[in-house]
Parts: C-alpha cells; sequence; structure tokens
C-alpha cells in the first residue's frame, strides 16, 4: 500500500473545514497496511492498493461500515506483511471512494478519524484483522502563554516554509491559523512536512497533544533550517560564473599574506620531496634530465590546474620504479635444485636449463639473461613452474596474461598527450614487482591478436630482444629503462600462431605432457594434500591410494596434463566432506568399487586399441594442442568407378595424403597382390571417425595408405599397432612432429607396438624410460615395411 502523490487535507475545494461527525468505531476493523507513508487523524488521502490481502481489506471494509485501520509497516521493503512486520498504533479511517483500475490495483481515498491501538492481531482470514482499542487524546489545555507562543511559531514557520519553497498549499496556512486545537494544529503541520516514516510515527504515537505540538515544533524548525542552506546554496551555485576571477584575486591577496606570514611554501616543499626521492633512486643521465625538466614544469604551474595533477602523476611514476633496486640472486645451485625438485615432479630437461642459467651467472655477473618459451598442452605446470623458477633465484615474481590482447599501447603504454594515460603492462609489473631483476611471465602469447590499434606481437620484439631490452623505451616514461637484467618467460600451447619474428627471440623449450607414472607420482605428492587442505579434510579422515589414483587416471581422465586429474580429485574430496560434516566421524576408504559412487561411471574405456584385427581399419597417432591422440582409419571399396570420397573433417593436407596413397596403392599394386581392374571397378571410401573435430597434417599418410592395402587386398591390420609418417608417390615415409605426444597417447591408450620413420629416431631420447620399455617401436624408410609389420 502505497500514498499517492497528491495528498488532500481535510480542507475542501472551498477551503472550508469539514465537519467531524462522531462516529461509533467497532473494536475489530480489517487492516491496511501503508508503505512509506503515515496517515493523521482527519487528513484525507488517496491511496493505491495493489497486495491482494490488502485488496481483500478494502472490500471487506466497503461491505460492513468502509472503516479500516491504517497502520504503517516498519520496513517498505517487505510485499507481504506480517504483524511483527507493523507498528502497534494506527490510525482508524474511512473510505470516502474507491476505484479498480485495469492492472487489478484499487485507488482509494481514505479519511483519517481516531488513533487506535492494536490489542490483538488476527491473521486466519484472507486479510488482516485487528482488535483495536481506541485511543482517547487529553484534553485541549486552556489557552496560555506556552501553547499560543507555540501556534505562532508554528504558523510563522509555515509561512516562511513555502517563501523558502516548501510546497504547502495556501489554505494549509489558512486552517492553520484559525485551529485551536494544539493536537490538531500538531498533526496538521506534521502531515505537510518531509518526515522520516519512523518521525512520523513518533508523532502518531504521541498522544498528550502539547508534547505533540512541541515536537512537531522542533521538526518545523528543522526543516525551515534545512531549506534556508538550501538557499544559500542555490544562490552561491548561481554566482560561479565570477568565481574564477574572484579566486584569482583572492589567491592573489592570500599569497601576498602568506608571504608576509612566512607560510605557503607547500608547492616548493613538494618539488624538494621529489628531487630527493631522484637522488635516492638514482636515475640515470637521460631519465634525470627528464625529471628534472618535469620539476621545473610543477614549480611553475598553479596547484589547482587540471595539468599539475599529470605532472605529479608522471613525477610518482618516475620516482617509484626500480631504476637501481635488485635483488640478489641465489648462487648455491644445490639449493635451487632442491626447490625445483620439491616444487615439481619430473621436467628434468626444464630444471637443468635452470641450472644451466643459474651456474652462467654465478661464473658471469653481467650476463645477458635468456628468453625461454614453454610450450605443451593446458595443465602441464607452465605457469606454475615459472614461480618456482622465481622461487630457486631468488628473485620476485611477476606474471602476465596477454590472451585477447589488442592494442599495442599496453605493452608500450600511452602517450601523456591522452586523458588517464599509463604506462604499458611492462613498466607496470616491474613498479609491481618493486625490482629491476624480476623474473617476468608472460602467459597465451599464442593468443595474442593485432587491430587497427597495433599489434603487441611487434611491440614485444624490442622487449624479449637481448640485444635491445637494455634501452625498452615505454610511451608514456619517455625515457629508456633497462630490461637486460629481467629473466623473461613466456607460455604457450602451439606455436603455429606465434609471429615468426617473435619467435625466433625465444627458446622454446616443449613439455608434451605427464606419463602414467609421472601422473601418479604429481598426484601423490601434489594434488591430493594440496586438495585435502582446500577441503578441510586430513590424511587420516579420507585415504586414497596409489592404484585407486591409477584408475581415476585410466577411466576417468585422457589428458596430457593434470587439470581433470585434480578436479575428479576434488569431487572426491567435497563428496567426503559431506559425510564429514553430517557427523560420519570414520575415516573415509576409496577404493576401485567405490569410484563409480563418488565420481559416477568412468568415462573412458580403460582399452584404447581395436578389439579385433580387422581389414580396412588402421590405427593412427595424431598430434593436437592438447597432446597427442590416437586415431582410427577407416576405408571401404564398393562397386563403382575408382573415384575417392573422403569424409570426417580432413583438411587440405590430410586430402592430399589420402590422395598419396592411393596412387601408391595403384602403382604397387601387383607387389602386393591387389589386383588390377579393382582401381577400376571399385570406389573407395575413406572415413576417420569423431567426425565433428577438425583433422589435419601429414603423419597420418602412412595410416591412410595401410588402411587402403588392406582393404585392397583383404589383409587385416594389425589392431595391436600403431603408426604415423608422411608417404610419398614413391612410398618413402618422411618424417613428422610430435614424436612425443603421440607414443605418450599410445602408451595411454594400451597401444604397445608403434611404426614410425627411422629419420625421427633423434626424438626417441626425449621418450621417459619408463614408457620407452613397454613399447615396442618400429623405425622405417619405405612403405613396403610398414605393409610387412603393420598387416597380418
Amino acid at each position: 500500500m502505497t500514498a499517492l502523490d497528491e495528498k488532500e487535507t481535510e480542507v475542501d475545494k472551498k477551503g472550508e473545514t469539514r465537519q467531524e461527525t462522531p462516529v461509533e468505531i467497532p473494536g475489530t476493523l480489517p487492516v491496511l497496511p501503508l508503505s512509506g507513508t503515515v496517515t493523521f487523524p482527519y487528513m484525507i488521502v488517496p491511496l493505491l492498493v495493489t497486495s491482494e490481502r490488502a485488496i481483500n481489506a478494502v472490500d471487506v471494509a466497503l461491505s460492513r461500515n468502509r472503516m479500516v485501520l491504517l497502520v504503517t509497516q516498519r520496513t517498505s521493503e517487505v510485499e507481504n506483511p506480517t504483524p511483527k512486520d507493523m507498528y502497534d498504533i494506527g490510525t482508524v479511517g474511512v473510505v470516502i471512494r474507491m476505484l479498480k483500475m485495469p492492472d487489478q490495483n484499487v485507488r482509494i481515498l481514505a479519511q483519517g478519524i481516531a488513533r487506535a491501538h492494536v490489542r490483538q492481531w488476527e491473521e486466519g482470514l484472507p486479510y488482516i484483522q485487528a482488535s483495536i482499542e481506541v485511543v482517547e487524546e487529553g484534553k485541549p489545555e486552556a489557552a496560555t502563554l506556552e501553547l499560543e507562543a507555540l501556534r505562532r511559531n508554528i504558523n510563522a514557520a509555515l509561512e516562511k516554509a513555502s517563501t523558502l519553497g516548501k510546497n504547502i498549499p495556501q489554505e494549509v496556512s489558512i486552517i492553520a491559523a484559525n485551529l485551536e486545537d494544539p493536537g490538531r494544529l500538531a498533526d496538521l503541520a506534521a502531515s505537510n512536512l518531509s518526515l522520516k516514516v519512523e518521525e512520523a510515527q513518533e508523532i502518531l504515537s504521541i498522544l498528550d497533544p502539547m508534547k505533540r505540538l512541541r515536537r512537531v515544533h522542533e521538526l518545523l524548525t528543522r526543516e525551515v533550517e534545512l531549506l534556508t542552506v538550501q538557499q544559500q546554496i542555490s544562490s552561491q551555485a548561481r554566482g560561479e560564473i565570477d568565481k574564477g576571477q574572484r579566486e584569482y584575486f583572492l589567491r592573489q591577496q592570500l599569497k601576498a599574506i602568506q608571504s608576509e606570514l612566512g607560510e605557503g611554501n607547500e608547492l616548493q616543499e613538494e618539488v624538494r620531496r621529489y628531487a630527493a626521492r631522484a637522488e635516492e633512486v638514482k636515475l640515470p643521465k637521460e631519465a634525470r634530465e627528464e625529471f628534472d625538466r618535469q620539476l621545473r614544469r610543477l614549480e611553475k604551474l598553479h596547484p589547482d590546474a587540471a595539468e599539475t595533477s599529470i605532472v605529479r602523476t608522471y613525477l610518482d611514476w618516475m620516482v617509484g620504479l626500480p631504476w637501481s633496486v635488485e635483488t640478489e640472486d641465489n648462487h648455491d645451485l644445490h639449493e635451487a635444485r632442491r626447490i625445483l625438485e620439491e616444487d615439481h615432479y619430473g621436467l628434468q630437461k626444464i630444471k637443468e636449463r635452470i641450472l644451466e642459467h643459474l651456474a652462467v651467472r654465478k661464473l658471469k655477473k653481467d650476463s645477458k639473461g635468456p628468453i625461454l618459451c614453454f610450450v605443451g598442452p593446458p595443465g602441464t605446470g607452465k605457469t606454475s613452474l615459472g614461480r618456482s623458477i622465481a622461487r630457486a633465484l631468488g628473485r620476485k615474481f611477476v606474471r602476465l596474461s596477454l590472451g585477447g590482447v589488442h592494442d599495442e599501447a599496453e605493452i608500450r603504454g600511452h602517450r601523456r598527450t591522452y586523458v588517464g594515460a599509463m604506462p604499458g603492462r611492462i613498466i607496470q609489473g616491474l613498479h609491481q614487482a618493486g625490482s629491476r631483476n624480476p623474473v617476468f611471465m608472460m602467459d597465451e602469447v599464442d593468443k595474442i591478436g593485432a587491430d587497427f590499434r597495433g599489434d603487441p606481437s611487434s611491440a614485444l620484439l624490442e622487449v624479449l630482444d637481448p640485444e635491445q631490452n637494455n634501452s625498452f623505451r615505454d610511451n608514456y616514461l619517455g625515457v629508456p629503462f633497462d630490461l637486460s637484467r629481467v629473466l623473461f618467460i613466456t607460455t604457450a600451447n602451439v606455436l603455429d600462431t606465434i609471429q615468426p619474428a617473435f619467435l625466433d627471440r625465444m627458446e622454446v623449450i616443449r613439455l608434451s605432457g605427464y606419463t602414467e607414472q609421472e601422473k601418479l607420482q604429481i598426484a601423490r605428492r601434489y594434488l591430493v594434500p594440496r586438495q585435502l587442505e582446500a577441503h578441510g579434510l586430513t590424511p587420516r579422515s579420507i585415504v586414497i591410494s596409489s592404484p585407486v589414483l591409477r584408475t581415476i587416471i585410466r577411466a576417468y581422465t585422457r589428458e596430457a596434463g593434470l587439470r581433470n586429474l585434480e578436479r575428479e580429485i576434488a569431487t572426491i574430496c567435497r563428496k567426503a566432506a559431506v559425510r564429514r560434516a553430517m557427523g560420519n566421524a570414520r575415516p573415509i576408504v576409496i577404493t576401485r568399487d567405490k569410484l563409480p559412487k563418488f565420481l559416477g561411471p568412468p568415462g573412458n574405456m580403460p582399452e584404447e586399441r581395436l578389439r579385433r584385427s580387422q581389414a580396412g581399419i588402421a590405427t593412427g597417432l595424431a598430434w593436437t594442442p592438447v597432446g597427442g591422440d590416437v586415431l582410427f582409419v577407416e576405408a571401404q571399396a564398393m562397386a563403382g568407378k575408382g573415384t575417392l570420397t573422403l569424409t570426417g573433417q580432413m583438411g587440405d593436407v590430410m586430402k592430399e595424403s589420402a590422395q598419396a596413397a592411393l596412387s601408391y596403392a595403384r602403382a604397387h599394386a601387383g607387389r602386393f597382390g591387389i589386383k588390377e581392374d579393382i582401381f577400376s571397378k571399385r570406389d573407395f571410401h575413406i572415413h576417420i571417425p569423431e567426425g565433428a573435430i577438425p583433422k589435419d597434417g601429414p603423419s597420418a599418410g602412412i595410416t591412410l595408405a595401410a588402411a587402403l592395402v588392406s582393404v585392397c587386398t583383404g589383409r587385416a591390420v594389425r589392431r595391436d599397432v600403431a603408426m604415423t609418417g608422411e608417404i610419398t608417390l614413391r612410398g618413402d615415409v618422411l618424417p613428422v612432429g610430435g614424436i612425443k605426444e603421440k607414443l605418450l597417447a599410445a602408451h595411454r591408450g594400451r597401444i604397445r607396438t608403434i611404426i614410425m620413420p627411422r629419420q625421427n629416431q633423434k626424438d626417441l631420447e626425449e621418450i621417459p624410460r619408463d614408457v620407452r620399455k613397454d613399447l615396442k617401436i618400429i623405425l622405417v624408410d619405405r612403405m613396403t615395411e610398414v605393409i610387412k609389420h603393420a598387416l597380418v
């Protein structure tokens, strides 16, 4: 229930007071809750009724004696108030008019009759009903000096409030001047003030007429004071046109007075502080010249000028950068090795590279830092490895995510001519680190964009070039900053999208993914303890054994990294936390039989290879941005005229490999025992399942050829053999990339025999020993060798 904007008092259109008529008020009335307004006796107010219970209350009142109890809610946010949400004192009102609106709401015009106190609430009906007791106000005192003084003051205050802009009808002032009853006068004045609900309810609750009149007088006096201050503020605002000139003359006078008193040297003191800080940070020569030039500008500027704050911000950045502050490297190689082994399992090649860098720094202090680029699938620990490197070196660590960055100014900064200009992310990172030789990690460099605002990759060429970054010039600073002491590390998932000149600046180190044994050790040493701590569990409250972890790795995750494995462990911990929180104090032992209860049915089949050897189906190995994968190539021959159909979202390179494989099979049909007329009387269809996933690259060439020869000869391809390699028309097998990822994928898929190009033999050194001993590697140079080993 809300009060409408327009209010009516007890004055009718002719300005005459409505005559009071004695009315018999029943002891029980329907309740009409009011939101944000208080109704006083003898006042006429329009109300909007919106809630269903309130509309029911109005209907009951109209069917009986047209009387309702108007009670104000304690908080206006409650849509369906209960008795505890309403005050105990309200006003008995009579519904004069009622109008139903098209939106089912109701407008009423109600007049207050008397104050009433709620003795008991009744809620069982479709509306709220209350047993009430009409409150008898005290009898007005005989005319006294205090009463007359209060009446005059209130009348005068109402007139003044109206003069100051308060919207008080003239009829109200006339009625107030003629009222003798102090209670009626207090109610009339209060209903025309902008009171808070609590204040208006306080007036309604005061039964003594004189006390009520005094309280209304206090509130009215406060209102007049507020209106007076408001008018003064408006007058000052109108004089803002000449404010600039007045302030100039006043400042000149103030400057002369302060000069006489020896005061007003705040700006000079600020300049001295900047100069002292510049000495402390030991600015280089060129930076100090620019700093002094800006400092002289600050001395000449007015303290309140807009450009003063710009110069101050620039000087703050200049003295806040670590021009000469750096941390001391940890040259203890044994301690550095211990930290790297403690934080990460495996990754021996990367650890050796970091120790090499430390050894060089120990022997030659001013050696230039390398630019390392960690490339690998998501979840292989590239970012966390950067933190470990910083910890091993004893340096500060700064991380910058470049994914989706399109604006060159993000790297080089904005020129100071622009509003809100700031240094680039490189300078901001050094300011954050407080050191000029931190470990600076740039994540996702393969996802940098470029548009009309510039190419951030080109801007990074200077940053990541050891021959140039000793004088990196940020657009905001305008002076060179030495970045040669910073150890830059970048991360990426793929190298294809990185600009060639940008990639040339970096030393690429590949993280191909983890073997099953490595995942098991990492889960035991790092993932499980971390998730137990994150979920408030202890090693005694839940037991996850190594066989269970191995089952999770095989049956519930299929990835090169560790993110899904950690998510599955977190799922187990959450369900265990629920049991512990519900009072189960016994240790929770996770077994392989219980895993489906915690993680659901396995998402991956433990066996990746085919169930049986079949003609026309060969197993290949592929490289993807998220690690290696096993794919199956299906070939089928049918009656036709020798056409070749390719499906499964093959890319252009893979389609060309399929054409080359078909040409090779036709050229060497006699060698493999293929009938010569099969290519003129049969159509061939090659399909690679999982057709929604795009596939491309030359490494499936020998797999495509093996499937075609198999379907033409009817000889099955061995189900326990996977292969990778590019084929030529002469039948040569050429080397391909991603060998480590592909062999790890075959190992995960329980495939133990691999056919691969002989020229890729050098890549086998990167394969972990525990994986190599489980695999039988067959190195080939010619397609005939592939057919010999692959076909039954």
